[in-house]
């Protein structure tokens, strides 16, 4: 397990992996991993620990149990916020979800989703961190917070940035219910697999792939992407000029040019098995 993460101790979340690679499962199976504030409390020890963590290269997000996440935990809202007076006081609570949402979008590291089961409400805002989400065809997504009463208030603007503006109208105001085909199609993720074994097998291709890339390189190409969305564009071109910069002259571009020229993997991509 990373160092980083180690003694972070955990009831709703599991941990596990090696110094590169995170797998963080959601670990409320009876909930079908429902958000409650138990949680998000852990989540957000857990990222706060990963976005100081140079070496670690990929977070894998999962849930267990077969069911990624059914959203917000409804007993304990009603048991924690419904009743209370003070409105600011349940914004408050409502608005650091959001916030740990941001911090999951601004990791550095590649974040890989592995949705089956249920993703519902705040488990399809999850959906969309992902740097590359993977979902099996009989994963159902829907955001159904409208017909309980409620607007999918935090993870609205990541919806829109992930499947755009009219795409996140319809699904949100008609709470809609669809499978990892459609998902695929909306682009909410971006590969659909046909069942639990076939997704294992896509997640290690795909840490495999990831974990051919120079891991500075990848946390500045989050950052320019982020910042295409975020600032104006001459910002964004003059931020992405200086990282480029900074990257050439650093040690992990020396290595990455210098392995492709002498036609071998460079330093940080881990030594094939049996080899």
């Amino acid at each position: 397990m990373p160092a980083s993460v180690r003694h972070i101790v955990c009831e709703t979340l599991d941990l596990s992996g090696d110094d590169r690679v995170l797998h963080l499962t959601l670990n409320r199976p009876e909930q079908r991993n429902a958000i409650n504030e138990m949680m998000i409390g852990e989540l957000e020890t857990v990222v706060a620990a990963l976005a100081d963590d140079p070496t670690l290269r990929i977070v894998v997000i999962r849930g267990a149990g077969g069911s990624f996440c059914a959203g917000g935990d409804l007993k304990d809202f009603q048991r924690n916020y419904q009743g209370a007076d003070n409105v600011t006081r349940v914004a408050g609570e409502n608005r650091r979800f959001g916030r740990l949402l941001s911090a999951i979008n601004a990791l550095p590291q590649v974040v890989i989703m592995l949705v089956e089961g249920a993703a519902m409400g705040g488990g399809v805002g999850l959906t969309c961190l992902g740097d590359l989400s993977i979902c099996t065809t009989d994963a159902l997504f829907s955001m159904t917070e409208t017909s309980m009463g409620i607007p999918p208030a935090q993870i609205a603007p990541f919806v829109v940035q992930r499947i755009g503006l009219t795409r996140a109208r319809r699904l949100m105001l008609s709470a809609a219910r669809f499978d990892g085909t459609e998902a695929l199609q909306q682009g909410l993720v971006h590969q659909v697999v046909s069942d639990a074994t076939a997704l294992e097998t896509v997640a290690d291709e795909v840490i495999a792939q990831v974990l051919r890339c120079g891991p500075r390189a990848n946390a500045a190409t989050k950052d320019i992407l982020r910042s295409c969305l975020e600032d104006t564009l001459e910002d964004t071109l003059d931020m992405a000029a200086t990282r480029f910069a900074t990257a050439l002259k650093g040690d992990e571009a020396r290595e990455g040019i210098a392995a492709f020229h002498e036609k071998r993997a460079p330093g940080w991509v881990p030594a094939r098995k049996g080899a």
